[in-house]
């Protein structure tokens, strides 16, 4: 990767758009950090592919409809109710 990958001025564009304040030397060194992670990005680019199964298949079950409780029921054991439905403490 060429040192001029990342530059300066690009390093200060984006610490302004993050509203994030960097001095020179902070400049100075996420510049090299970012070229030296474009030039990790590059080296993923020659990890060769592997063969996979192409075929993917839903392992999941189907779904089943069954009878759900009823108002009264579901309620039964709720710590608080109002006008049928489960109360809960008030959010400030």
């Amino acid at each position: 990767m060429s040192d001029d990958a990342v530059n300066p001025e690009e390093v200060r564009h984006v610490a302004e758009l993050a509203r994030v304040g960097l001095a020179d030397d902070e400049v100075d060194q996420f510049t090299r950090q970012f070229a030296d992670i474009l030039e990790y990005f590059e080296t993923l680019d020659e990890v060769p592919e592997v063969d996979r199964e192409a075929d993917l298949v839903n392992v999941m079950r189907p779904d089943e409809t069954r009878d759900s409780l009823d108002s009264e029921d579901a309620l039964r054991n709720a710590p608080e109710t109002e006008d049928g439905y489960f109360k809960g403490p008030n959010v400030s």
